[in-house]
């Protein structure tokens, strides 16, 4: 059986959301009777490997603090040829640890972003999800909404600010923001679950709004609200042949779904707890529902998602328009309650979503990725000469 190392936390204000999913994904992987290894980075950016750390009630214990300091530190070798990420402990006594397959559970930066996919990438080993490009795309918003914009899919105007314009020049910011139709919604552009968001219905409220989002990343998109909304989202699986979820249709009482209504309030949207505050399928025509289904399969196809991702879409239920949102590379808990609505059962998913990182593993054993030069035989010749060389 498959040593799966389950990696989560990070530097991120998303944190405490990664701690959430990974321990669901553990808790299914034993249950599926996989060696598990949960793999921790703290708020330090510390390597934590314990089997204490798959339990939730580890997290939720007041004395955390003092029992991380008891976990022991491993840092990831880089140079090895066994085709497996080899954990060393930091000691004289050092402990190695092997895994055969990455679950990355990350949230956020520092780990849904792109940035480990892209370790993995270099050290050749598998993982759950999507590639090292895709991630980084999806975790923009302004480069999610100007490859909408490019493929022709329908989305809300927008700008982009950056705390650079934000901090020289605010009149030209505010020049770029009347072209613009208020309510408008100010988001950091490479965060999510809701964490910076605001809503803005005033040039007053707009700057408030703009300071909040730029306290979390230095890049911004302000875009037009839509008023008569209905928040709809399709989780999409596979690689080749992606194949799209039910649609949800997520129900909220404040002006935009926020972090409380997806994590905190009865349980939390996004986790599959509130139950009053989902309605699957969406209350939405056949022919609107296909509409999003093949939308959102479209949009996993263009980002170039394999594995799963989630795309959500706002709805105009008075103007009957959808619009593509965002793309989440890392469904929150794995949407795993949306699935169960779609006929698919958790420990099916969490099987297919290893066959799907397999099947991407094999498939790049067929590239090649060397190439035999005549380059450096003629670095004597006039043009390629080196001086001082």
């Amino acid at each position: 059986m498959k040593t799966i190392g389950v990696f989560f936390g990070s530097r991120s204000p998303e944190h405490d959301v990664s701690i959430v999913t990974a321990q669901l994904i553990i808790s299914g992987l034993k249950q599926l009777g996989y060696k598990t290894i949960p793999v921790y980075i703290d708020k330090k950016g510390r390597w934590l490997i314990s089997e204490s750390l798959g339990s939730m009630r580890f997290f939720t214990d007041p004395n955390i603090t003092s029992n991380l300091s008891k976990v022991k530190n491993f840092y990831l070798e880089l140079q090895q040829e066994t085709g497996k990420p080899n954990f060393k402990e930091k000691s004289l006594l050092a402990k190695n640890i092997s895994i055969d397959l990455a679950f990355p559970a990350f949230h956020g930066q520092n780990g849904e972003d792109g940035t480990f996919q892209g370790m993995m990438e270099l050290l050749n080993i598998p993982y759950v999800g999507c590639d090292t490009a895709s991630s980084a795309v999806s975790m923009d918003k302004v480069l999610t909404k100007l490859l909408y914009k490019a493929a022709k899919i329908p989305t809300t105007e927008f700008v982009t600010v950056t705390s650079f314009d934000w901090m020289n020049d605010r009149k030209e910011v505010f020049k770029m923001t009347d072209a613009l139709k208020f309510p408008l919604i100010v988001k950091p552009a490479r965060l999510g679950s809701s964490i910076g968001i605001s809503k803005a219905a005033s040039r007053k409220e707009l700057e408030y709004a703009i300071e909040v989002a730029l306290h979390y990343d230095p890049k911004v998109i302000v875009e037009e609200a839509v008023t008569d909304l209905m928040d709809v989202t399709c989780c999409v699986i596979g690689n080749d042949d992606p194949k799209p979820s039910l649609l949800q249709e997520s129900v909220f009482q404040s002006e935009f779904f926020s972090y409380e209504d997806k994590y905190l309030k009865d349980g939390g949207a996004q986790t599959g707890k509130a139950e009053k505050s989902i309605i699957i399928p969406a209350r939405l025509d056949k022919k609107t529902t296909t509409e999003i289904q093949n939308a959102a399969v479209r949009v996993f196809k263009i980002v170039g998602c394999t594995g799963i991702a989630r795309v959500d879409f706002l709805y105009d239920k008075k103007a009957k328009k959808w619009y593509a949102n965002e793309i989440n590379t890392l469904p929150g808990t794995l949407y795993h309650h949306l699935w169960k609505k779609s006929g698919i059962e958790f420990s099916e998913l969490l099987e297919k979503l290893i066959g799907y990182a397999e099947e991407k593993y094999r498939s790049k054993k067929n590239i090649t990725y060397t190439f035999e030069s005549s380059i450096l035989s003629k670095t004597s010749s006039n043009k390629l000469s080196l001086k001082g060389l």
